[in-house]
């Protein structure tokens, strides 16, 4: 009997240490999502918060560490998929990269999709303190002008994000270490204005809009902050 203990427990004791090496490669692997040391520490309930509750304080996340900057040509392919070689945003696209180890154009993309519909959403419902994580402070002094003016009038602004037909970059460039890149949004909206007496004055608030706009995100390459921040709009 002491034999057959003894073979059991060994057993048990492999399969435990088996399950603990598992879950020690997987929950010691950094996906590239978790929290930077250098991101804002200021935490505001709904900043960065998605309508579906999800957590999302930048255009584009922290690149994962130790990434190195793409040299060759074929680390520098999947950018063609967002520029065509040769041209001004392709050559921006490539410094950008080179100067941004991590840099993913897809991930920039998604990212500033989700900037887009959080933008639009929170200038309707003027929420601020949303604004102002994405925002360059001049951009946000615009856009809080403009969302003063609305509540002294006591308009309220309705909007329903339909959702994003089309993002695509347009332009790419590296100024000294400041990267900035424009991407043309088509998106579909309902969105309405109304006056203090609850009346439409603007929009519809029925019928779905088609939105074309240009905005531009910039950040610093050399800064620690691996924030995007809005810096300018431009219906097209």
């Amino acid at each position: 009997m002491s034999g057959f203990f003894d073979i059991y427990s060994i057993i048990f004791l492999i399969i435990a240490v088996v399950i603990f090496m598992r879950l020690g490669s997987v929950l010691g692997r950094r996906t590239g999502n978790e929290p930077s040391p250098y991101d804002n520490p200021v935490k505001a309930p709904q900043a960065g918060t998605r309508p579906d509750g999800a957590r999302n304080d930048n255009v584009v996340a922290l690149p994962p560490r130790g990434a190195t900057p793409p040299t060759d040509a074929s680390e520098l392919e999947p950018l063609a998929r967002h520029a065509a070689p040769g041209t001004p945003a392709h050559d921006g696209l490539v410094a950008i990269a080179r100067a941004t180890p991590g840099f993913d154009a897809g991930h920039f993309i998604s990212g500033a999709k989700a900037a887009y519909e959080m933008i639009v959403t929170a200038y309707a419902q003027g929420d601020r303190t949303t604004l102002k994580n994405l925002l360059a402070p001049d951009v946000y002094d615009g856009f809080t002008a403009a969302i003063d003016e609305r509540e002294k009038k006591g308009e309220k602004a309705e909007l329903t994000f339909v959702g994003i037909d089309e993002a695509k970059i347009s332009s790419a460039e590296l100024a000294g270490t400041i990267a900035r890149i424009s991407v043309r949004f088509v998106a579909e909206l309902i969105t309405a204005t109304r006056d203090k007496d609850n009346a439409v004055i603007d929009g519809d608030a029925t019928e779905v809009q088609t939105i074309r706009d240009s905005w531009t995100f910039s950040r610093d390459t050399g800064s620690r902050d691996p924030n995007w921040k809005l810096v300018a709009t431009e219906a097209v």
